[in-house]
């Protein structure tokens, strides 16, 4: 999962700077009672995906967004569970015909939002209030998830890469150069050998939740990516994807340094925090989490290469919902404008471990002072000039239920790779047959 560098570029606007409209709010504090407009409640709907005090943190954007802003519209934060929890409520609510205001979702929601016609492009938005200046301030990397058909409809703000999380004193008992972590897939098996004994793991990758995000980077380190910008094409039976996913279960039951059968995304930090793994893969959002867990000195790097470096872009982007009055929809502008201030998304990315998503962010002296005391921080963000879109496709819920099962089949089960991606590709260019005529 990184995007952001305004106030380089212009002068004292708040356009320039990364503010918004919103933050002149306190100097008109009477212009909705002036303008006799009727206060603003926007209901917000957001996810919690990984370990750390993420409902304390948006709780606490929105009590701050509101004290601020006093042209009479105040945030009313949803928690909804888990990202695909999220999706689930925001179906219903259209369905219902009270869709949420405002909904920060995964960036892989995309199409499965555009299939149901529920939610609104920004590019009308962003004109009146940023600009050009403000869209491409944010990462390519990110922005991919983010824009089709030439319009752009989410804006990036809780934005991961999948890092290489690795323990430092475990490098250093195994024999290891502890500021060397693994480069490539040869070195991984190696150092995943040497660290692997009675009661701890070389390795651990999540064969649960998240499955097919983290096979999307060995597919990207051994070859392309897994979809096309439309969402209409998959490309998972390729000898590149049979060849990673051979390796991934090799890791298991050839070389024996992770577990077999089901290894639970959710679980994987806290066996990172208690030892019982020496290294993860895993989102950069878990980070705030393993810095506050781990009693021991740890490292982060990008994902060693298979022919080359690759990882998916991960996270949730904003979405604003088509079922809502003119005055909600730009109201809801106004409160993304806010949250993405350069500041304003510099401390969110320290506070939780997500990767700031804007060049300007990360040219905070708030980022900069925080990334010299903390370098661990960094790695996610540099590791974007090797990142790719994640896999998104129209019917979404059917294609990944169908990758995630096939990939499980030959992860913790028994079927050839070839035979699983066989499949995978077949039934998913069934699932996408309509979008394609």
């Amino acid at each position: 999962m990184c995007a952001l560098a305004l106030t380089a570029c212009g002068g004292g606007s708040p356009a320039a700077t990364g503010g918004s409209s919103s933050d002149q709010a306190g100097a008109n504090s009477s212009d909705s009672e002036k303008k006799g407009t009727k206060p603003i409640e926007l209901s917000f709907y957001y996810p919690v995906a990984v370990g750390g005090p993420l409902t304390k943190i948006f709780d606490k954007l929105a009590e701050q967004f509101n004290n601020e802003n006093k042209d009479g519209i105040t945030v009313k934060p949803i928690y909804t569970g888990s990202n695909q929890d999220t999706l689930v409520k925001a179906q219903t609510a259209v369905m219902g015909g009270t869709p949420p205001d405002l909904m920060l979702s995964s960036s892989t929601d995309l199409f499965t939002l555009l299939d149901m016609d529920a939610i609104i492009p920004l590019d009308d938005l962003a004109a009146k209030d940023g600009g050009d200046a403000y869209l491409k301030d944010f990462y390519e990397g990110f922005m991919a998830n983010a824009q089709t058909g030439g319009k752009t409809y989410s804006i990036p703000f809780q934005r991961s890469t999948i890092i290489l999380y690795y323990n430092k004193e475990a490098f250093k008992e195994a024999g290891l150069d502890p500021n060397k972590p693994p480069q490539n897939y040869k070195e991984l098996s190696e150092y995943a050998k040497k660290l692997t004994k009675p009661g701890r793991w070389g390795i651990e990758i999540s064969s649960t939740d998240y499955i097919g995000w983290m096979f999307q980077a060995l597919a990207l380190q051994n070859g392309k990516n897994l979809m096309d910008q439309d969402g209409k094409k998959v490309f998972i039976n390729t000898p590149e994807n049979v060849e990673a996913l051979q390796y991934w279960i090799d890791l298991i039951k050839k070389e024996k340094v992770m577990p077999e059968g089901t290894t639970n995304w959710a679980t994987i930090p806290s066996d990172f925090i208690s030892g019982k793994t020496a290294m993860m893969y895993h989102t950069t959002g878990n980070l705030g989490a393993v810095k506050s867990g781990a009693k021991f000195d740890f490292g982060t790097a990008f994902l060693p290469a298979g022919k080359n470096f690759g990882t998916p872009v991960g996270g949730a982007n904003l979405y604003i919902f088509k079922g809502i009055a003119k005055e909600r929809q730009e109201a809801a502008w106004k409160y993304i404008r806010w949250l993405t201030q350069p500041e304003r998304l510099a401390q969110f990315s320290i506070d939780t471990g997500y990767v700031a998503p804007t060049r300007s962010s990360n040219e905070t002296e708030t980022m900069k002072k925080y990334i010299e005391s903390f370098p661990q921080a960094v790695t996610a963000r540099d590791q974007l000039k090797y990142a790719s879109a994640s896999f998104s496709t129209h019917n979404s819920g059917e294609v990944g239920k169908v990758f995630n099962d096939k990939l499980q089949s030959a992860i913790v089960g028994s079927v050839p790779p070839a035979e699983a991606l066989k499949n995978a590709q077949e039934e998913a260019d069934k699932l996408l047959a309509p979008f394609n005529k």
